[in-house]
Parts: structure tokens; C-alpha cells; sequence
């Protein structure tokens, strides 16, 4: 239920008010029957009058009070007051230490040597409005981790965004970036691709900024006016390349304990290959400036108040950087209740603790909402309502330099993990708006019963309600007429940029990413301006949106820890499934389309710029025909797993004995794991899941059935049918644990 839209609340409020006058009697809850399900929601009822916005803004300005990165003293201070809440609360808790590769910076150097001369501040300006930002102590300067140390010199080439469409654009332009230095604007793509694209195509260094246009004053007032990026702003961030895989760099697959095999720094495939550095506008903006060549495309144009040329040159940049490659002690915190009756299943529940400065909203806005919640599931249990299932609540420590406390301690537990979790519940940074929620979906259903049953604090429906009319108000026409044939909303799928990917990528176990986000909105990531004050300005005041995290995260981990039966539920997947495969048909059929008449148009000399006509272009370079694919080893696949979900009528599971009952659980939360190969992805075996991956040159955004999609977007035209038979083998797992599931429950679809 991903929905990013600022809306007016009064007329959605209304709207909602109409939509929901009817009131009806509550479902019983997924996994659950009529008497366990108002069982449920009475402790859920206790649950809420638990939960407490005064405790979380006091432990957001206690934990973001100094920046506290990996590594550092502020950081393990954090972890160790976290440790002891875990602890006072009843639970089992210990801190799981990991040895890992974290460089920071030590000489960070940017001056324009031509035409003019400019030397970068690379600095982020103190606000007496906001007293945290003279906090200097432990502040990480403005860096890429995982960049390469180097020192060159060269022309600048704008290279826009810095994705595969970019790229080829200025080859029509007829302009190399070999031994050039690239600059690009944040945005449309994660940053790690930026470098990487780059480096590919022969840059020797980019530089990346936050145009004013997507991230500034273009969007509203900046700091500390209004929420939007100041002027000396900076994104940090990981440029590690972490769609090959995430973690500790030396230590890929396997945890990095003090005495593990490890790769040596010039070995270690996902250390970008060229120097990175970020940057704000204001230091932007005099490169930029002094760059000359064609002028940009309209599409590319930015917010500066410049003429954007393309280059290269006459702009010349000098750029040198030198990092400190330590290797430190990370910290997660561990904290475990022991189920009553299922102490072997656990229901994991994570959020990172660790930020790239003071990180109030990147992650502790997240954090407090999961110490919140911990709190009270602590007190539900000390006062007789103990879950059934374990519950395993994670503080991940070095996520921001790449996803690193939970894939190593993922990779150290896998094999424990992969025999006992039952699925991994995520959340980051929160604000407020609308619910997003990515997941596996085989809990799609569950997740719209969960968002059914929460209201929204600003108007007062249900997060559903709220997200539905805002789709059949503002949404695209694609999208009004999805949840016109359809009861539930959709889950996203999910590609990466946060702790769930170890678990769902790379062990099969189910996940989901929950968060708020649309009307919270600001240039504070990843910045020294993701500030306590900040965020209680401008993106939850009065920490309304943490107390709805928490009772939408709670309900979904306390019903996963009490179902009798596990809420998992195959129909949904299926149909998205089936979504993915179409789409994958129509992206051949379309390049087939396409590719067929450019190179028409090439050899009657015909070929137009559609951007601006009127530019002198190079041609581009006759495309390889793209073949018409054998889809059916994955469309009989899929229309098998189809059948075996409506084959059989529902049996009432109140005649299962308890044996019976472990079984069908069992296959119910290891269902995921079905969707997996040992061998990985092609070219990068970290990742096993064959339905989500995060992109190749997409970082973050996800790729759905990846192996397939991907060959044909990269034109590997041989690599195709391959792919096919692979996605079908993971379908047919499928198939085969869907129908063990139906011997005992007669109903795979639904089993509740």
C-alpha cells in the first residue's frame, strides 16, 4: 500500500466520512477463528492504551541529541541505553558485536581549476534556530562511504541523473566521459549507481549535489524557514555497490566474526571503482557555471539560476580523497521473548539505530515507534498475555553504510534463521501521511486486515480507507481501476535500501518495510539537519504518526506471534504474480515495437531527437532485433500454482490436532523460502530470491522476477529462455508446497 501524495485533509475527510458511514462487524482476523479473534483485539485494545508519543519524543531527543555514526562513541552509547530498556522491560537481551570495513573520511579536497578558480567549502553551515546543528562532536563531515581514494583532475561532464537513460543520451551528443569527471544530481536513482554507471562508461571521479529544483527552494522554503534543503545542505550516504551484495565488504555470505575469512580492500568487488563526493548546491553551483558545451535538454534542466550545459569543459575540477580504511566493532542490540507455546518459531521485528549525523528522522523516528512497541508487548506479558511465538526485537547497528549489523548477523544465523523465523517485520525512518507498506505477498491480506483496523490520526479513518480514497481521488487511471476490481490494496514490492533485505533476499524469509510518508515532507536526509528540532517541526510534531507505526507494527507482530494458523494466503501472490509476468510480456513486446522502428528510422536517416528535433545528433547505433521469447515454461507454471490454490474445498481447522497444526505452519512461514535458488542471481549469487531483487542499475527500486526482466532490459537476448525455466522452477516449488499445505488444510488459498 504505497501511496506518496499530499492530499487536503478536509476534502479526503470527507470523502472518507461518506465512504465509511456504514459500520459493519468486525471479520474475524486472518489465521484466526471467531473466538481467538476478539481474544486478539481485547489485547490489542490493552496494547494501544500502552503506547505513549510523550515517551517517544523524549527518547528521539535523547538519542539524536549528538550524531551518533557507526563507530562511534555517541553510536555505542545509543546501543548500550537501548540494551538497557530491553532489559528493564523483562526481555532477554544481549549485544551482538561484528569486525567490519568502515572507511571515513580523511582528506576531502574540490577546487574548479578552469576557467576560474573555486575551491569548495564542503561544509555545512550551524543554524541558531537549531541549536543541535553547533553539536560538532562525533559529526561525520559530508562523504560517500565505500568511495575510492583518489586524487584527479579533469573536465566536468553534467551527466543529469546519471542512469542508463543518461548515459545514452550524451552519447548522442557525441560526448565521452572517458577521463572525464562526471557531476549528477540526486535523484530518480539510488546514489550508488551514479558512480557506477560512470566508471563504466570511462569517468575517472563524479561528484554528486541536490539540485535546488527536486531538493530546495524549487520544492518550498529550505531550512529553517521551511523543511527543504539549505543551501549548504549535503547528502551522505553509501555508494557501496550493493546491488552485487550488501554487508561487510570483506566477509560476503558469511558473518563477520572477529575470526572470519576475509577479502583483502583491493579485492573487494563492491568498493566503487572511482572517487565519489557529494555536495551541496551552493558549491554546486560555480561548477556548474563555469561549464560550457551544448545546453541541456529541457527534462534536465535544474533549479540553479544557470544556463545547464552538457560540457565537457571548459570547466576543469581537481578532486582528491583520502579515507581512513579501519576496521571497527559494530553493535546489535538482541532482544528475545520467549513464546509460550511455539518458542522455535520466531516473529522478528528490526530498525536501525545508527545515523549518518544526529538522524532524527533517519532512523530513530523508527526506532522509538519499535522501543515503544517493545514496551508494551513487554507489559502485555508480564501481566499473563505472553505470545505463543517468540518474538525477536533487533536495534540494528551500521545500516547506513550498507544494510551492515543485520546482514551479518542474517549470514551468522542462517542457518537457525532459515529453520525457525516466521517472517521479518521492518521499519526506518517514519514521518507522517499515508501507511506504506512493501512485503512479501503471501501477507498481503494480512496487512490490509492490519491497516483495516488502525486509524488514521489526522482523519480518523482507517490507514485503508484513508490510502483507498486517496488512489480513487488522486490516483492514475492504472491505479483507480486496480482497486476497482480488487478488495485489497496491493503491497509493493520490495527491492532494497533497508534491514530487510538479508532476510527476504537472501534467506527467503517473509518480510515487510512499514512506514508513513506523503505530507511530512523536507530536505533533511542524511544531512546535519536531520535534527530533533527538525523533525518535530516538520515532519510528526507531536510524535502522532510514531504512536500509529506502533499500533500498525505491533498488531502485525503480536498477530503473527498468536495465530493459531499463520496468516499466510497464496491467492494474492498469484495474482500478482501473474501482474509481473504480463508486464514482462508487454516490456518485449514494446522494445520489439520500438527497437524495430528506430532502426528504420536510422537507415532512412528519418531519426529524430524526440526531446528537441531541432539539435544535430549523432545517430544512435542500429539495435540488435529483439526475438520473440518462449514464455510459456513460466505461464504453465504459473497457471499450475493457480490450480493447485482453487483445487481443494476448505476444511474446518479446528479438527487438526496440535501436530497437524505445527506442520501447516511450518510449511506456511518456510513457503517463502520455495522462491529461492542456492546458486543466486545471475552474476551476483548473494541474492536467491527469484520473484524480488533490487536492480542491477536501480539500486534501491525493485526488479520482479528479476532474472527474466533484467536479461531483457540489458538486451542479453540469449539469456532469456534460461531465465524463463529458472522463474518456472521457483513457481513450481511453489506449486508443490502449496499443494502439501492443501493435504492438510484443503484450502491453500485461504487457511484462516
Amino acid at each position: 500500500m504505497v501511496f506518496f501524495m499530499s492530499l487536503n485533509p478536509r476534502i479526503l475527510a470527507g470523502f472518507l466520512f461518506v465512504s465509511l458511514v456504514t459500520v459493519i462487524e468486525a471479520e474475524p482476523l486472518v489465521g484466526f477463528d471467531d473466538e481467538t479473534s476478539k481474544t486478539q483485539r481485547r489485547l490489542e485494545e490493552q496494547f494501544d492504551q500502552n503506547l505513549s508519543p510523550v515517551s517517544q519524543d523524549e527518547w528521539l531527543a535523547e538519542f539524536s541529541a549528538r550524531p551518533h555514526h557507526a563507530g562511534s562513541s555517541a553510536n555505542r552509547q545509543v546501543a548500550a541505553r537501548i540494551e538497557a530498556l530491553f532489559s528493564a522491560w523483562g526481555f532477554d537481551t544481549s549485544i551482538v558485536e561484528y569486525d567490519i570495513l568502515l572507511p571515513t573520511p580523511k582528506t576531502r579536497a574540490l577546487e574548479l581549476v578552469a576557467p576560474v578558480h573555486y575551491t569548495a567549502s564542503l561544509s555545512e553551515d550551524s543554524l541558531p534556530e537549531d541549536p543541535s546543528t553547533a553539536v560538532r562532536k562525533d559529526l561525520l563531515a559530508p562523504y560517500n562511504a565505500f568511495s575510492k581514494d583518489g586524487d584527479v583532475e579533469g573536465e566536468l561532464v553534467f551527466i543529469n541523473y546519471g542512469r542508463p537513460e543518461d548515459h545514452r543520451l550524451l552519447k548522442r551528443y557525441g560526448i565521452s566521459l572517458k577521463g572525464k569527471i562526471a557531476i549528477a544530481k540526486y535523484g530518480k536513482s539510488w546514489r550508488g549507481i551514479k558512480p557506477k554507471l560512470a566508471a563504466e562508461n570511462g569517468a575517472i571521479g563524479t561528484i554528486i549535489y541536490s539540485d535546488p529544483a527536486d531538493d530546495g527552494y524549487g520544492a518550498g522554503d529550505v531550512y529553517p524557514v521551511g523543511p527543504f534543503k539549505h543551501a549548504s545542505g549535503v547528502q551522505r550516504g553509501s555508494v557501496m555497490d550493493m546491488p552485487t551484495y550488501p554487508g561487510d565488504v570483506l566477509t560476503p555470505g558469511r558473518g563477520a566474526t572477529p575470526g572470519a575469512r576475509r577479502l583483502k580492500i583491493s579485492d573487494a568487488p563492491t568498493i566503487t571503482q572511482i572517487p565519489v563526493l557529494p555536495i551541496s548546491y551552493r558549491d554546486a553551483l560555480p561548477l556548474l557555471q563555469a561549464m560550457g558545451g551544448a545546453t541541456v535538454p529541457d527534462e534536465w534542466v535544474g533549479g540553479l539560476p544557470i544556463t545547464y550545459h552538457l560540457g565537457p569543459g571548459p570547466a576543469r575540477v581537481h578532486l582528491k580523497l583520502e579515507f581512513n580504511w579501519d576496521r571497527i566493532t559494530i553493535y546489535n542490540v538482541v532482544a528475545r521473548l520467549e513464546g509460550e507455546k511455539y518458542p522455535d518459531e520466531w516473529v522478528i521485528r528490526g530498525n536501525h539505530y545508527d545515523g549518518w549525523n544526529h538522524g532524527a528522522a533517519d532512523p530513530l523516528s523508527g526506532m522509538v515507534a519499535l522501543l515503544d512497541e517493545a514496551r508494551s508487548v513487554a507489559r502485555l506479558a508480564s501481566n499473563g498475555s505472553r505470545p505463543a511465538r517468540t518474538i525477536v526485537y533487533a536495534a540494528w547497528d551500521a545500516e547506513e553504510p550498507g544494510l551492515i549489523g543485520s546482514t551479518e548477523w542474517a549470514e551468522d544465523n542462517a542457518k537457525i534463521l532459515k529453520e525457525r523465523a516466521v517472517a521479518y517485520l521492518n521499519t526506518d525512518g517514519n514521518s507522517r501521511g499515508f501507511l506504506n507498506i512493501g512485503g512479501s505477498h503471501t501477507l498481503e491480506k494480512f496487512f490490509n486486515q492490519v491497516s483495516a483496523d488502525v486509524d488514521d490520526p489526522q482523519t480518523g479513518a482507517t490507514l485503508k480507507a484513508r490510502a483507498r480514497a486517496a488512489i480513487t481521488l488522486f490516483g492514475s487511471p492504472e491505479a483507480r481501476k486496480n482497486i476497482e476490481n480488487r478488495t485489497d490494496l496491493r503491497l509493493s514490492p520490495l527491492g532494497s535500501g533497508s534491514d530487510y533485505t538479508p532476510f527476504l533476499q537472501h534467506l527467503g524469509i517473509a518480510s515487510a518495510n512499514l512506514s508513513f510518508s506523503g505530507e511530512g515532507t523536507g530536505g533533511s536526509y542524511h544531512t546535519l539537519y536531520d535534527t530533533y528540532e527538525h523533525y518535530t517541526r516538520f515532519r510528526d510534531p507531536k510524535l502522532a504518526y510514531g504512536v500509529a507505526l506502533a499500533r500498525v507494527a505491533g498488531r502485525a507482530t503480536l498477530r503473527l506471534a498468536n495465530a493459531p494458523i499463520l496468516p499466510f494466503e497464496f491467492a494474492s501472490f498469484v495474482d500478482n504474480v501473474a501482474l509481473y509476468i504480463d508486464e514482462i510480456v508487454k516490456l518485449a513486446d514494446t522494445m520489439r515495437t520500438q527497437t524495430s522502428l528506430a532502426n528504420q528510422q536510422i537507415n532512412e536517416g528519418l531519426y529524430k531527437l524526440a526531446l528537441d528535433p531541432t539539435k544535430t545528433l549523432n545517430a544512435p547505433d542500429i539495435e540488435k532485433e529483439v526475438p520473440h521469447f518462449n514464455f510459456a515454461p513460466l505461464q504453465n507454471s504459473l497457471l499450475a500454482l493457480q490450480k493447485a490454490i482453487a483445487a481443494a474445498a476448505p476444511q474446518p481447522l479446528k479438527e487438526l490436532n496440535s501436530d497437524a497444526r505445527r506442520e501447516l505452519n511450518r510449511l506456511l512461514y518456510t513457503s517463502e523460502r520455495r522462491l529461492t535458488l542456492e546458486a543466486g542471481l545471475t552474476g551476483r549469487s548473494w541474492y536467491k530470491h527469484h520473484i524480488y531483487a533490487p536492480g542491477f542499475y536501480t539500486g534501491y527500486g525493485v526488479k520482479t522476477i528479476p532474472g527474466v526482466r533484467e536479461a531483457i532490459e540489458t538486451r542479453d537476448f540469449d539469456a532469456v529462455d534460461k531465465q524463463i525455466v529458472i522463474a518456472a522452477k521457483v513457481l513450481e516449488a511453489m506449486t508443490i508446497q502449496v499443494g502439501k499445505i492443501a493435504s492438510i488444510t484443503g484450502s491453500p488459498g485461504r487457511v484462516d
